[in-house]
């Protein structure tokens, strides 16, 4: 009998195959044990992730055998994978796993590395066989037929029960750890070693805070899925010693604390990559490295002010960092005001005519170089005699020297860099 799609080979006997196949899955079936546990011992060295204490690895090793059993079923019986449905411990397994913060990625993962081993050994004892070429690569069609239409319904259906597991997680954890950390914040009195037994992260060590926010509308739950995902990547690409602390604000908005133990600096330029490669949509608010639960509470304080302003900003970059948009912030309480100043500052460079842009970037990095032409150059991949070029072109533009009100000049350009069009529109 044929099953889904499949299509028999010209030449050969269905039934033989039939016969075959479920010959195969006898045999395999009389191994069933051994099977389970080399599977399970093969997830648990390729996938890392999947690694836990002795009732995860038992929930992972119910679930690979219930998986397995389904697929011999389906290969001995040929019924319809219209039937099939997903293991009960499979589902439970995949609850779990979303409790616990494993990544979909590395339950999704499992599925084809279990996949590929259950095949190897059904694959094996084809090959053993005296089959005739043609009768071999019939059965091989059909099981591979079978057996990935199997994983792809129920991979389908667990990455599901994953999914509302982990929304539902993630709202009934959101009241407990919003509390405790509400009053972190507001400086109340706490026990430091209940709070972070309760917060599973501890507050002794140096941490940067981060606000995160989805700026187009999602589904319900969606957003914070997005954002927790963006956190546990955020913490692996910057070498973080330990899992963020995840705190959502609203559906689409949320607080993360990433743990640096004693590290006293952070690599800033992985950040805006991490955040382009896994979800470039997100935009951040980014505080500094601070220390300790004073640092906590200031990190996040000028995360909220990194925040302000790129939620000002024409358009908004994808990654603020507190420390270049200290002053900016405060500047971003009147706009009017700092337009008026800004234009005053550099006169007719403060329009996006022309080739103003570049002349601004140029003389910004100049000025944050030290007022260094081989410095700004390097930054800026370019030939220092091209910088030269440039800023006597945007010296022209200027009301007075370079040389004069420095210090206003570099804020002014600053705040054209992270606000962009709302202070640079043509009047």
């Amino acid at each position: 009998m044929s099953s889904g799609g499949y299509s028999q080979p010209v030449g050969v006997d269905e039934a033989s195959v039939d016969a075959r196949l479920a010959a195969i899955a006898s045999i395999v079936s009389d191994g069933f044990t051994r099977i389970g546990r080399d599977i399970t011992k093969v997830l648990l060295t390729e996938i890392p992730e999947l690694q836990g204490d002795e009732l995860l690895e038992g929930l992972l090793h119910a679930s690979v055998e219930e998986n397995v059993s389904g697929m011999l079923h389906l290969l001995g019986l040929q019924v319809s994978l219209d039937s099939v449905a997903v293991p009960s411990a499979a589902a439970e397994y995949a609850r779990r796993l979303a409790q616990r913060g494993v990544s979909v990625i590395a339950l999704v993962r499992a599925y084809r590395v279990g996949h590929a081993r259950f095949l190897e050994w059904c694959l094996r004892e084809l090959s053993d066989q005296e089959v005739e070429p043609h009768t071999v690569r019939a059965v091989t069609n059909r099981i591979l037929q079978l057996s990935f239409g199997y994983i792809d319904r129920v991979s389908e259906q667990v990455v599901g029960a994953y999914q509302l597991e982990r929304d539902r997680w993630l709202l009934t954890q959101t009241a407990v750890r919003a509390s405790r950390v509400k009053k972190l914040l507001a400086r109340e009195d706490l026990d430091l070693d209940a709070t972070e037994s309760a917060l599973g992260y501890r507050l002794r060590q140096h941490h940067v805070a981060i606000v995160g926010w989805v700026p187009e509308p999602t589904q319900a739950g969606a957003g914070l899925v997005r954002l927790d995902r963006l956190g546990q990547s955020l913490a692996a690409d910057l070498g973080c010693t330990g899992r963020p602390l995840f705190v959502p604000f609203d559906e689409s908005i949320a607080w993360f604390w990433l743990p640096f133990g004693a590290r006293p600096n952070v690599e800033w330029a992985k950040l805006d990559a991490s955040v382009e490669a896994t979800d470039p949509t997100i935009r951040l608010g980014v505080g500094e490295l601070e220390k300790g639960v004073e640092g906590f509470r200031a990190s996040h304080y000028q995360a909220l002010t990194a925040q302000n302003v790129a939620i000002a900003a024409r358009p908004p970059h994808r990654v603020t960092l507190a420390e270049r948009v200290g002053p900016i912030a405060l500047m971003c309480s009147d706009l009017e005001a700092t337009r008026v100043w800004v234009r005053k500052v550099l006169g007719p460079l403060a329009t996006d005519r022309h080739n103003n842009p570049v002349l601004r970037e140029t003389l910004r990095v100049f000025l944050e170089s030290g007022g260094s032409y081989t410095a700004a150059a390097e930054t800026l991949n370019l030939h220092r005699n091209t910088v030269q070029y440039r800023l006597n072109k945007a010296g022209e533009l200027l009301p007075a020297p370079i040389t004069e009100r420095r210090a206003d000049l570099e804020l002014a350009l600053r705040a054209c860099d992270q606000l962009g069009s709302v202070l640079l529109n043509d009047v």
